[in-house]
């Protein structure tokens, strides 16, 4: 009986393990449609993580039962399967953080400004604007109840923008003196 002149030759010749043909066949159809599956596992979470999570989940089925999947032109669909099986056993298990109780929480209720105070706020504050020089009341109107900036205030009354922010800044320093406006502070 003759040995071979080379082991590694006659090793070479066997016949390659299953579990590695499994393997390779299992990733090259998890590289081929797997942003397929990611797509709908998206669609079946709100939130990205758990779409993959829950995608990890049912591709470790698959590959679990890999071997007795007859027909795999329809692993999609198994894959879709266990997409919707796992899903729903993780909305079965979710904590339910609601209780029942004999009173029912009722939310807290603000008040609600009265409307003759805003009102009498509103005349008050318009009575110490007419108070103010003209000048000085066009810059507050424009710039406050118009809503305009200090640039385009400076634009429409023809002045500097530094007029506009002195006369700005007394006029503002003359209602806060005000004696009708004390109440608001």
């Amino acid at each position: 009986m003759t040995t071979p002149v080379c082991t590694y030759a006659s090793q070479a010749a066997a016949p390659v393990p299953s579990s590695y043909t499994r393997y390779s066949s299992f990733s090259s159809y998890v590289r081929a449609r797997g942003p397929v599956l990611l797509r709908t596992a998206r669609s079946l979470t709100a939130n990205p993580s758990d779409a993959e999570d829950l995608l990890q989940t049912a591709l470790t089925k698959t590959y679990v039962a890999w071997d007795r999947i007859e027909d795999h032109r329809a692993l999609d669909g198994y894959v879709r399967r266990a997409l919707v099986n796992t899903r729903t056993s993780q909305w079965r298990k979710r904590k339910v953080d609601e209780f029942a109780c004999e009173e029912l929480p009722e939310p807290q209720v603000l008040p609600v400004a009265d409307p003759a105070e805003h009102q009498a706020l509103h005349d008050a504050m318009w009575r110490a604007v007419m108070k103010l020089p003209d000048r000085q009341r066009a810059m507050v109107v424009l710039r406050y109840y118009e809503d305009l900036s200090e640039a385009q205030t400076a634009e429409v009354l023809g002045v500097s923008i530094g007029t506009v922010k002195s006369a700005v800044s007394r006029a503002l320093g003359k209602l806060r003196e005000d004696p009708e406006l004390t109440p608001v502070r």
